[in-house]
This record gives structure tokens, C-alpha cells and sequence, in this order.
């Protein structure tokens, strides 16, 4: 399984124009993002061209990701920012790695970080992995939960609100079906910390991501669809092949999960798709035409 730390190089055959459409179509106000992830390997490339494609497609926001050394993929966050309103995108969400807080404890980075993604304009910082040695123990999501507080009450006094973004991980059952995923949600203070469910990754661990809604209403702010291809046994490891599809061409019932976009208290959604077997835009420009549909 791919993760934000590394990079997967991915082929991309899509000509100038091609599946570019116009949103006019869209709700003044209507957010269909994408997660920049998906197009890291032609975002690193070519900045301007990648952002200016993605809002052709027809997306109107983006998740930010990849900041490090006080950049964007080479731009500082000033930069940055004019290139997505120059396209006139807007980013209420980014991803932010803060390994240095919740290892070591760093709170001055964490402060630097979050200023950052308040210079950008976000309403959301993410935290969006948690590397293998933070979570050996149900005792680890504990002190995770303890953490995740202090870092949303310093997000908060920034005019910020924290998330966290999981993977399938978070659902291994440690012992009498209790899970890393049920502990970041009970002691976690819900004015805090909210979450942002990976749609995929709640599936491709064995459980239903409506259940998660009703029993966790208001908490689940945003959400990340993309499909899977088939049917996946569950995994809880970063080893094995992910079959991820772009939205409305594999198996995940999207539909039925947009009727509780309420219940979850959802203001965001981003597309993303770890690896596309189409060149990216082509897939992008799919999951944008369903996922359009389910947001008007």
C-alpha cells in the first residue's frame, strides 16, 4: 500500500483538453474536491499545469498535501496559493505530516505546521498516517487519543479544526473485537477532534462506513471516496496488492452512502485514488462525472 511518504510513479496519456470539462453546472458553493495525492507523480513534475488540468476536469477544490522544508512541491505556501487562485480553486482541507509532535512531543513544529495550513486558507489539518511504531498496542491509540487532543486545542486557538484520516489499520482487532479506530473516536473530545473517513480503506477493512456514520454521528467532517475493483479480503498491513477504482466503477455503494452525509456532519469530500490503471486524469475525470451527480 502506497503511503504520503512514498511516491508511486504513475503513467500519464492524457492530451491537452482531453476529458476537460467546464463546471458551470455546478451549485455556487458546491465542493467537489480531489486529494492532490492522486497526482503526485505529475504535481512534482509540473505545478502549474497539474492544478490548472484538475480544475479544467472540473473540480473546484483540492486537498493539499506534500509540504515539507517550507514548500509545496518547490513553491512556498504564497506561491502556492496564487497558483490555485489563479484556477480558482479553493483548499478548506490539507494533509500535514507531524511525526516530530506525536513522537517526540514537539509542539513548536506543530505550531510552525498549523500556521502554515492557516496560511493557506484551510478550515481542516490533517493528520493523515500513523507510521507503524506509533501503534504497537491498544495502549498506543490511547496515548494517540491524549496527543490528538492537545494538537486540536492548539489547532483550535489558530482558528483551525483538527482531523484525523485512517487507513485500514486502525480496524485490527486487538482482542474482543476492540480496535484502534473505536479508542481515536471515544477519547478523542469530539469539539477537537474530527474525522475524515477513507471510504476505501473503512470497506477494504471488513466494516460498513454508514454503521461507522450512525454510531459517530456529526464527527465523520469529511470524506474520501474512491472504489474498489472487487472484492478484498481485509487487510491490516501495508503488504498485499490494493485494486482502488475510480468512483462509481467498482463495488463501494456510494449512493446509499450519500444519504447520510447529514448524519455524519460531512462538509467536504475528495476523490482520491492511491493508483489509477487509466492515465490519471482519464480517472479523475471519471470519479468527477459520478460524483458531481451524487452532490447536487
Amino acid at each position: 500500500m502506497p503511503t504520503r511518504r512514498t511516491f508511486i510513479k504513475q503513467t500519464s496519456l492524457a492530451t491537452s483538453g482531453l476529458f476537460l470539462m467546464k463546471n458551470r453546472w455546478l451549485k455556487p458553493g458546491q465542493p467537489i474536491g480531489l486529494q492532490l495525492y492522486t497526482v503526485r507523480s505529475e504535481i512534482v513534475k509540473d505545478v502549474e499545469g497539474t492544478i490548472a488540468k484538475v480544475a479544467g476536469i472540473g473540480y473546484n477544490t483540492v486537498e493539499l498535501f506534500g509540504y515539507g522544508n517550507g514548500k509545496f512541491f518547490g513553491k512556498t505556501p504564497t506561491e502556492f496559493l496564487a497558483i490555485l487562485k489563479k484556477n480558482n480553486l479553493k483548499t478548506p482541507s490539507g494533509h500535514y505530516g507531524i511525526d516530530s509532535y506525536l513522537i517526540k512531543g514537539d509542539e513548536d513544529d506543530l505550531k510552525k505546521t498549523i500556521a502554515v495550513a492557516g496560511e493557506m486558507g484551510h478550515e481542516f489539518f490533517v493528520i493523515p498516517f500513523l507510521s507503524d511504531n506509533m501503534r504497537t498496542s491498544l495502549d498506543d491509540y490511547k496515548k494517540l487519543a491524549a496527543k490528538f487532543n492537545r494538537a486540536g486545542a492548539i489547532a483550535k486557538s489558530a482558528g483551525l479544526k483538527l482531523a484525523y484520516h485512517n487507513h485500514d489499520f486502525e480496524f485490527k482487532d486487538w482482542g474482543g473485537g476492540k480496535m484502534g479506530y473505536d479508542v481515536l473516536l471515544k477519547e478523542t473530545d469530539p469539539s477537537l477532534v474530527n474525522f475524515e473517513m477513507d471510504v476505501y480503506w473503512v470497506v477494504r477493512a471488513g466494516h460498513d462506513p454508514i454503521k461507522i456514520i450512525k454510531e459517530n454521528p456529526g464527527r465523520i467532517k469529511m470524506w474520501h471516496l474512491k472504489d474498489m475493483a472487487s472484492k478484498q479480503p481485509p487487510s491490516y498491513t501495508t503488504a498485499g496488492p490494493q485494486f482502488f477504482a475510480p468512483v462509481g466503477t467498482g463495488i463501494i455503494n456510494f449512493k446509499e452512502l450519500f444519504k447520510y452525509k447529514k448524519e455524519s456532519g460531512m462538509k467536504y469530500f475528495f476523490v482520491e485514488q492511491d493508483q489509477t490503471k487509466l492515465p490519471v486524469y482519464e480517472a479523475i475525470a471519471k470519479s468527477f462525472g459520478y460524483v458531481k451527480k451524487l452532490a447536487e
